[in-house]
């Protein structure tokens, strides 16, 4: 379903740039993987960079998964040029990163290279009891605050996959 309304908005033989951006330990790999269909049971921390591309059709799908630590983080912008959407995913169960998670969102907001770029966040690991809701994230990153481009927050869950799809899904049918 996702490669048809990917195929139906940008046509034959044209690619769509993505940045899945976040926090380390935020589920951007597991959510990567999960897309790809592939095995989520051993992943490690990204360093560096993981890329997926998905080809169906004449269309190539194109997520870069960025690696999220501290050391890390400030090698984003490399990656900014030409991007046609970013993903950013927030570990909904970790409370006392959401102050960073924010402030990383934040900065990528204000970067020129992605002024009006959509944004898709990802509110991750609801199958966690302790897990914030998406409205809270919401409220938490300041979302009604960013008036500049089409912003989502979706609840998922990378590891079961739920949510994903629907996340995706708004991101092609309303962002792009």
């Amino acid at each position: 379903m996702l490669l048809s309304l990917l195929r139906n908005l940008k046509g034959d033989d044209e690619e769509l740039r993505m940045l899945m951006l976040g926090l380390d330990n935020s589920g951007k790999t597991t959510a990567l993987k999960q897309l790809a269909g592939e095995d989520i049971q051993s992943i490690t921390p990204t360093q560096g960079f993981n890329i997926k591309s998905v080809t169906t059709a004449g269309f190539k799908l194109n997520v870069w998964d960025i690696g999220g630590q501290k050391h890390i983080r400030p090698y984003w912008k490399n990656y900014f040029q030409n991007t046609d959407a970013i993903v950013y995913m927030v570990d909904s169960a970790d409370k006392r990163r959401m102050d960073e998670a924010a402030e990383e969102l934040k900065e990528l907001m204000e970067d020129e290279t992605l002024s009006g770029v959509p944004v898709l966040i990802f509110a991750n690991k609801q199958d966690l009891l302790n897990a914030a809701t998406a409205a809270e994230i919401m409220k938490s990153l300041e979302i009604t605050a960013i008036k500049d481009r089409w912003v989502h927050i979706q609840a998922c869950s990378a590891k079961t996959g739920d949510g994903l799809d629907n996340g995706f899904e708004a991101l092609l049918t309303g962002g792009l």
